[in-house]
């Protein structure tokens, strides 16, 4: 496995390219993104388990239900939410592109992002459309500025790795900043890949993975209307197609994993207002499923986030949302420890606090990477969550965020 450039057009025969159409007010912010696979692709994708959908993601169900897309396109500064005419402007705009680029209207995985509830005109995704796919490059820094929001900064990856002898490649970018919470999807995710693999495996190891990676990030609580994650592989690295489990699917898993991981902590640590990255390891749990509980019930503490924005080891913030997150625990095996580049320091000890040094445990939480290790002492089961620190900003991102 090893990291390089490119993001969502690292894997062969993947393009990428994002414009300025007039949705945004703002000219020098880029609201239309797409990216292409020269060749149909299988697919797979995930989405929000929010009642209130946005329109594109009814019409994306639809198109990849028979597990092949060739290209994503998605809009930001407007969700597509609540609209009347949501369905038929995402149907719309599905036509549009397509005739653009050759190819079916039903191969097409839309996606929106913005305010809710806000009218959405085609026209000025009409217009912007041919600039969009004129401009179809090695430019997934252009697509992933395209689906930015409250983003604070763009979040993109790339992996080289092997299956079966053959060299594959996969990509993504994310955008996810506020209304971030575990309950798939709480972002919008696109991932692209040359790997040769099925869609009823791709499916599959897309479903598990993000129970461990995106399920497992909270920012505020708060689940979107609108987002999900789609990988696209289009098998041109050659390898024979993955249609069982086995070294091939694992190695490919593995792949995914690193990409979605990364992704997870870029999301976490650009959460609205937020000024460090929160990484809540667990371990010594009855099971995995216990361990995940106990995790995403930290992480998405107001209290404990709040004592991470000012650098202060209440410890005690921990035990409680541990006391109230439902598992079954064994509150006096419990332990506590905070780490950061400036070293780690215990907290806690079977369930009860032990002497520590007030400095120290300041310098560590001054960090910008923070780690709150806890040991349950109950078995092998171990989960990770991902989230960020409560500030003052977020309140002032969020109290004008439409107007």
């Amino acid at each position: 496995m090893k990291q390089i450039q490119g993001g969502v057009c690292a894997a062969k025969g993947f393009t990428a390219n994002g414009v300025h159409c007039g949705i945004r007010k703002n000219k020098t912010k880029r609201d239309l993104a797409l990216i292409y696979s020269e060749t149909k692709a299988t697919a797979a994708a995930v989405y929000t388990k929010n009642l209130v959908k946005g329109a594109p993601i009814a019409v994306t169900k639809a198109n990849i239900a028979d597990g092949t897309a060739q290209a994503m396109i998605c809009n930001s500064g407007n969700a597509n939410t609540c609209n009347a005419n949501g369905v038929e402007i995402a149907e719309k705009t599905c036509e549009l592109i397509a005739k653009e680029l050759g190819v079916s209207a039903q191969d097409i995985v839309i996606a929106s992002t913005g305010v809710i509830g806000q009218p959405l005109d085609i026209t000025p995704i009409e217009a912007g459309i041919p600039a969009l796919v004129a401009g179809l490059g090695d430019h997934s820094d252009f697509a992933c500025e395209g689906i930015m929001t409250t983003d604070t900064m763009p979040k993109e990856i790339a992996f080289e790795f092997t299956v079966g002898g053959k060299v594959c490649h996969i990509g993504g970018i994310a955008k996810g900043s506020g209304m971030i919470h575990p309950n798939m999807a709480t972002m919008l995710v696109f991932v692209t890949t040359d790997c040769a693999i099925s869609a009823k495996m791709l499916q599959a190891a897309l479903s598990a993975d993000v129970e461990e990676s995106f399920n497992m990030i909270s920012v505020d609580g708060d689940t979107s209307t609108n987002d999900m994650v789609s990988v696209l592989a289009n098998g041109l690295a050659g390898n024979e197609e993955i249609v069982e489990t086995g070294a091939d699917y694992d190695a490919f898993c593995a792949a995914l994993r690193e990409v979605t991981t990364y992704l997870c902590r870029m999301i976490a640590s650009d959460g609205e207002g937020a000024t460090k990255l929160l990484e809540c390891k667990v371990c010594g749990a009855k099971d995995k499923e216990t361990a995940k509980i106990v995790a995403k019930s930290v992480i998405c503490s107001s209290l404990v986030k709040a004592a991470m924005f000012g650098a202060d080891a209440n410890w005690g913030r921990v035990l409680c949302a541990i006391g109230y997150s439902g598992a079954d625990v064994d509150v006096e095996k419990v332990g506590v420890c905070f780490r950061s580049n400036k070293g780690s320091i215990v907290v806690c000890e079977n369930g009860a606090g032990v002497d520590f040094s007030e400095e120290k445990a300041k310098a560590i939480l001054l960090e910008k990477e923070i780690e709150i290790l806890i040991v349950l002492g109950d078995g092998d089961g171990k989960a990770t969550a991902w989230g960020c620190d409560l500030t003052y900003d977020y309140v002032k991102i969020n109290g004008d965020y439409r107007t």
